[in-house]
């Protein structure tokens, strides 16, 4: 499935930008170079059995096991020392990121209800894009059964986009869902 997207992007992708950008060189077409997905939880700081449980859902999804994050700094409003346990992360690359990418943008995405499209106005100024869901339940890995809460995630998409435009263009041509812009 990854190298079927992997077989696209040389064949149908890279033509497609080097004309459309003016490119000379085929090294200078932007391509994803990871996707990060994290979620945090604030409850996690009282309920070591939540950050198992987001381990779980992450390595499910992703197919990779996650990494805990912890509390860089205290803050005493939210009890929250340096250390603690916080939240988890994965970072794709190659292969599990494309296969990531398609289930996204193919499967999960127009699962969820009144979908529409994902915002075209959330790129950084550098070509790199993020997004946020609501739930981990639009993934056909988890088993809704299963679940302790519903959790959100955040999903960013690196590439090597010099521009919004270039990258926006380029997760377009992968399948992103851009909604319309009125």
């Amino acid at each position: 499935m990854a190298s079927r997207l992997k077989e696209q992007y040389a064949s149908e992708i890279v033509p497609v930008l080097m004309e459309k950008f003016g490119y000379g060189n085929v090294m200078q077409v932007p391509k994803l170079e990871k996707v990060v997905i994290n979620v945090s939880s604030g409850e996690a700081k009282d309920n070591q059995k939540m950050i198992d449980a987001i381990n779980v859902d992450l390595s499910q999804i992703t197919g990779q096991k996650s990494v805990v994050c912890r509390a860089r700094k205290s803050v005493a409003n939210f009890k929250l020392r340096v250390g603690m346990k916080i939240g988890a992360k994965v970072t794709l690359r190659r292969d599990k990121m494309y296969e990531f990418v398609i289930k996204l943008f193919n499967v999960a995405l127009p699962r969820v209800r009144d979908f529409r499209g994902i915002s075209p106005d959330s790129f950084d100024g550098r070509g790199n894009y993020n997004m946020g869901i609501k739930e981990q339940t639009i993934f056909p890995e988890v088993d809704y059964e299963k679940i302790d809460k519903i959790r959100g995630m955040d999903i960013c998409f690196v590439t090597t986009a010099k521009t919004d435009e270039e990258a926006r263009e380029l997760l377009s041509l992968m399948g992103a869902p851009f909604a319309k812009v009125r």
